[in-house]
Order: C-alpha cells, then sequence, then structure tokens
C-alpha cells in the first residue's frame, strides 16, 4: 500500500510473514469475528463483575478488593486485544513504529497484569491461611501495595520495547512472532512469567497443606457418629480444595504455557525455520481464554459474588423468583393453588342451588335482599300500599 511503513515492512520481511498475503488483503478472516466476539464477552463479563463489587458493600473486603483488581486487568485485556485485532492484517504496515509499540505492549501489560494479580491473591490467601492479624488499616494498605505492585511492574515490562530494548536497527536478534520485539526479551519475559506462575503453584500446595493440618480427624469421627451427613461433608472438604486448586493452576498451565513455549521455540528457531511460529494467532487465543475463565474460577466459589452478580441480571433474577415461588407453593402443601381450588369448589356448590348469578342476583335480576318472603314490593310495603308498620292490630 502506498501508506505502508519502511520499517515495519522491512521487519516483516526478514520474518517471512509478508509471503503470506494476510498484510496485503483488506478483508477479515472468519477467526477474526471470533476472536472479537469472544473479547466482547470478555469485556463484558468483566465489567459486571466489577459493578457487582462496587455496589455490594458486603465485597469491599481487601479479598475482594484484589479480585477486582484481576477482573479489571482482564476487561482492559479484552480491550488490548480488540485493539489488536482491529489493527492487525493490512493494517499492521500502516503504523508507525511507535504505535506498533503500543498496540503489542498493551497485551503486555494486561497480560502481566493479569497474572500478577493472580500472584497477589494467592500471596494474600497465604497471609490469611497463616493467620497475620492486622488491624483494618493495615490490611487496606498490604491490599493496595500489592495492586500497585502488580501494575508497577506490569507497566515496566510493558514499556521495556518502547524504551530501547528493541531489535531496530538489529534484524538478526527479531523476533519471529513480533518482528519488532528483541528475542532476549521475549526469553526475559517467558522466565519471569513462569517463575510467577512457579509461585503460585507454591502458595497454592502450602495453602492446600495448611489446610490438611488444620483439620482435625478426632472432630470428623465425632461428627460422624453424631450424623452421617456431617461426617460426609466434612470428609470431603479436603478434596474439594485440592479439586479447586487443580482446576485453577491446571487453567493457567493450559492458558499460557502454550504461548510461552512458542516464545521460548521463537528465541532459537531462526526466520522462517518453524512453521508453527506462523500460527501464534492460536496460541494468543488460548491465552486470552484465562481472561475469559478467570471471573468464572475466582468468582464461582464466593456466594456473595454469585447474589452480587445475580441482582444485576434481571432476567436469572426473575427465574430465581419463580424458583422460589414454587419450592414456597411445595413447601406449604399447594397451599395457595389448594386454598383458591377449595374457595373455587366452595363458590361453585353454593351457586348451583341458588341459581344465584356472579354478582348474587338470582336469574331474574333480583337480589336477594330485595326479595321478601311474602312477596311484598321492594319496598316492604304490602300490594295495597300500606306499610306493615302503619297497620294497626285492628286491621285498620
Amino acid at each position: 500500500p502506498p501508506t505502508m511503513d519502511t520499517t515495519l515492512a522491512l521487519h516483516y520481511n526478514h520474518s517471512g510473514k509478508l509471503h503470506s498475503g494476510r498484510y496485503r488483503s483488506d478483508l477479515l478472516r472468519p477467526q477474526t469475528f471470533l476472536f472479537l466476539s469472544v473479547c466482547a464477552f470478555i469485556v463484558l463479563e468483566n465489567l459486571l463483575v466489577l459493578v457487582a463489587i462496587w455496589r455490594t458493600k458486603k465485597l469491599h473486603s481487601p479479598m475482594f478488593y484484589l479480585l477486582g483488581n484481576l477482573t479489571l486487568s482482564d476487561l482492559l485485556a479484552g480491550i488490548a486485544y480488540t485493539a489488536n485485532i482491529s489493527l492487525s492484517g493490512a493494517n499492521t504496515l500502516r503504523l508507525t513504529p511507535a504505535l506498533w509499540f503500543l498496540r503489542e505492549g498493551g497485551i503486555f501489560l494486561t497480560l502481566a497484569a493479569s497474572l500478577l494479580s493472580l500472584l497477589a491473591i494467592a500471596v494474600e490467601r497465604h497471609f490469611t491461611m497463616a493467620q497475620l492479624r492486622l488491624p483494618r488499616g493495615q490490611k487496606r494498605g498490604r491490599t493496595w501495595s500489592l495492586v500497585g505492585a502488580s501494575w508497577g511492574l506490569a507497566l515496566t515490562l510493558a514499556a521495556l520495547p518502547g524504551l530501547g530494548w528493541n531489535c531496530l536497527g538489529d534484524l538478526p536478534a527479531c523476533s519471529t512472532v513480533l518482528p519488532l520485539y528483541s528475542k532476549r526479551y521475549l526469553c526475559f519475559c517467558v522466565v519471569l512469567f513462569l517463575a510467577i506462575l512457579s509461585a503460585i503453584v507454591v502458595l497454592y500446595a502450602r495453602l492446600y497443606r495448611a489446610v490438611r493440618r488444620s483439620a482435625d480427624p478426632r472432630r470428623w469421627a465425632s461428627a460422624a457418629a453424631s450424623s452421617s451427613s456431617s461426617s460426609s461433608s466434612s470428609s470431603a472438604a479436603p478434596p474439594a480444595l485440592l479439586k479447586t486448586v487443580t482446576v485453577v493452576v491446571g487453567t493457567f498451565i493450559a492458558c499460557w504455557v502454550p504461548l510461552f513455549l512458542l516464545l521460548l521455540l521463537d528465541a532459537w528457531c531462526c526466520p522462517r525455520a518453524c512453521a508453527i511460529l506462523y500460527q501464534a494467532d492460536y496460541f494468543l487465543g488460548l491465552a486470552m481464554a484465562n481472561s475469559l475463565l478467570n471471573p468464572l474460577i475466582y468468582t464461582g466459589t464466593s456466594r456473595e459474588m454469585c447474589r452480587a452478580v445475580l441482582r444485576l441480571l434481571p432476567a436469572l433474577t426473575a427465574a430465581s423468583c419463580r424458583c422460589r415461588r414454587r419450592r414456597c407453593g411445595r413447601r406449604g402443601g399447594g397451599g395457595g393453588e389448594g386454598r383458591q381450588s377449595e374457595e373455587g369448589g366452595q363458590g361453585a356448590a353454593g351457586e348451583r342451588p341458588s341459581g344465584r348469578t356472579p354478582s348474587g342476583r338470582t336469574p331474574s335480576g333480583e337480589s336477594p335482599l330485595e326479595r321478601t318472603p311474602s312477596g311484598g314490593t321492594p319496598s316492604g310495603r304490602t300490594p295495597s300500599g300500606e306499610s306493615p308498620l302503619e297497620r294497626t292490630p285492628s286491621g285498620r
């Protein structure tokens, strides 16, 4: 194109990406629409969780503040993904190097912030399990320190290429996946991310051990003797915790490790030597699923969070209300419907012998109060026009 940036064209040509024709056509690929739809869902999902935390006073605690920080990073990740996908393809070569660093740096910023937020959550849970009793002000200070440290480190990592740690003017040191990024920078980020992931695994393993040690088998035995149901729930507590931790760590590994391995392979492969490097979009999409699953994993285990989110969904709230009404009706033995049916049956039984209409009148249109047993007029007078009170005993 006439507006093609020569620097980007040189680096993309060296990486071998210009031969695919992807950067010469303005047509969007089918997977692009899929990725944009996922990004929109990520933004809406995390925005819903953020609003729920903000509006619910019960969730104004250090732990939920960290969850909100994680949700914010995932929400910004969805926005960064959307901007990156929209500026990809033929629009890539129309960017300046500064805009290109800004586009890719946004993804590194949000992904690093998301991972560091998860590390902060693990650290906070570890402090909580260690029963470190601190004043309320110190707890908030520790929480905001973790939040500030996570965003500060993420911002520093994302800004390094734009500040000079890049491969401009040194083509052999350039990455194939990200043609303007230095291979050494990518190796540094991958090693750091793997170290953070390992720290998360270690912290959760220590949490699991702490829960196992704090459990009292004699208490479980007494609970089993008193109630079998309480025994089953108590004995199921450690496996349930183990399952939750396994799902959390397994999701992390499944979403992040493939992209990390791809970037490590990029650091060792020469340009056009590894064909899998040209399929990086799918690995990025898998890492993008982490931002999609984080709200479900970390807030799905909290009843308060679930209730707060359900209050923001009118449709689900109405459905839950209908379910509660049905449950109340069943618990009352169908009292509401039974009373209505009984009242209807009694009304029908009372209407059949009298032949009255629903308005309380007879088929002739007269009210029961208007009819007198003596066949008198409705005014209470005799056919002669005299009132019963006006007649004397002598009949005058």
